[in-house]
């Protein structure tokens, strides 16, 4: 169990890389060069288990390892259980496959209209720009094409992307994604925002990233530049555990929002690294002090060999009645299951509700009160709609 009150944990800094100078340490492309990768690169840190080192030999053939030195440093050596540890460094378990374990867990696959480019919601598309992470998560839901050790041979078609999406006027959202986009160099960046910005329909554009988290050397002035090419761009970062909400990200996180982004996050609910509410509500109330809004708490896909990860859907909707009453609601994410073969994302909420009749609402608080709220009587010329047909249902 990590406590609730982790701040005197905001401070990351060099760790075992002390020597390396400042202007590598801050250097993204050095921590990309540096990333560990292998038993032999751990090794020289911690101390790896048979289980990690049977994990790190499957690896090569289901989704690389690599993790760079600034999130290393976040891993507790003395710890095989720690959080960190356990969402980077490949256990064996991830050769034991389930039969309800997909390779495609979301079906994304065959949404897939041009590709790279998912179409699976009426008003939004999902554009794929890349195979490559900075750091390889081991719940990936993209692990069949991401870090190609698979042999996906991932090659997108932006151009004829960009075209789908100019012609189809009922597309207002892009999320941009991969893999990690803002592993693309600035220059590229800034040249997908503006042929996007050119297409009058879109009413924003979205980005989901983990490098901040990863890597938070990543967010430089000249990054921040390329990203002003759209006039309404978002970003979503991906945070498990409060160990990860450092200084630096933090840092990172203030400079995206004083350029005017607006970040939320993504957290997928993983046994033994964040399926209790004490972890939980400390990492939601260190991501409003880093202005970053909780968005969704996901249950962790079917994707195979996770299931030594993914912890019941009822601790999640625990977490979330938890949650709900005892912190701002600005702080409590939807917490969703992304249905298996394209269902897409549905929530699922703790049961306040509890009974709707032609007269009232019946409702239970969050503190388990009961208490009623009556329904507008309908004009003798007024139709119930769908509100009469709920009550009848």
């Amino acid at each position: 169990m990590y406590p609730q009150d982790l701040a005197d944990n905001w401070f990351n800094g060099k760790g075992h890389w002390s020597g390396i100078p400042d202007k590598d340490w801050f250097d993204w492309r050095w921590q990309m060069r540096n990333r560990l990768k292998s038993a032999d690169d751990f090794s020289r840190y911690l101390e790896l288990s048979k289980d990690e080192r049977k994990g790190l030999e499957i690896a090569e053939r289901k989704l690389s390892v690599a993790i760079t030195p600034y999130f290393f440093n976040l891993i507790n050596s003395d710890d095989p259980s720690c959080p960190i540890r356990k969402q980077v460094i490949p256990s064996a378990n991830e050769a034991v496959f389930a039969d309800d374990e997909l390779s495609d867990p979301v079906g994304e696959e065959k949404s897939m209209v041009v590709p790279g480019l998912v179409h699976r919601y009426p008003d939004r598309v999902l554009l794929l720009v890349t195979d490559r992470c900075a750091s390889y998560c081991r719940y990936c839901t993209r692990s069949r094409m991401v870090s190609n050790a698979q042999g996906y041979g991932f090659h997108p078609d932006l151009d004829t992307a960009i075209s789908y999406i100019s012609s189809h006027r009922e597309i207002r959202d892009v999320l941009i994604s991969g893999g990690d986009p803002l592993l693309l160099s600035d220059e590229k960046i800034g040249s997908l925002l503006e042929r996007l910005s050119k297409i009058d329909h879109l009413e924003f554009v979205r980005f989901g990233s983990r490098v901040p988290v990863f890597m938070p050397q990543r967010i430089t002035d000249s990054l921040l530049e390329s990203l002003q090419n759209h006039p309404n761009l978002w970003l979503s970062i991906h945070v498990n555990h409060p160990h990860e909400c450092t200084r630096e990200l933090k840092d990172a996180c203030l400079k995206l929002v004083k350029c005017g982004i607006p970040l939320g996050n993504q957290s997928v609910l993983l046994k033994g690294i964040n399926d209790n509410v004490l972890v939980m509500k400390s990492l939601i109330h260190r991501l409003l002090m880093m202005k970053v809004k909780p968005y969704y708490l996901y249950q962790c896909d079917l994707i195979k060999g996770s299931s030594h990860l993914r912890a019941d859907p009822a601790v999640g909707i625990e977490i979330i009645k938890s949650l709900r009453g005892f912190t701002t609601g600005y702080a409590i994410p939807q917490f969703v299951i992304d249905a298996p073969d394209g269902g897409g994302k549905i929530p699922v909420n703790p049961n306040y509700l509890k009974e709707v009749t032609k007269d009232e609402f019946i409702l239970n608080s969050f503190n388990g009160n009961e208490y009623r709220y009556p329904r507008p009587c309908p004009s003798s010329d007024q139709s119930l709609g769908a509100a009469g047909s709920f009550a009848n249902a």
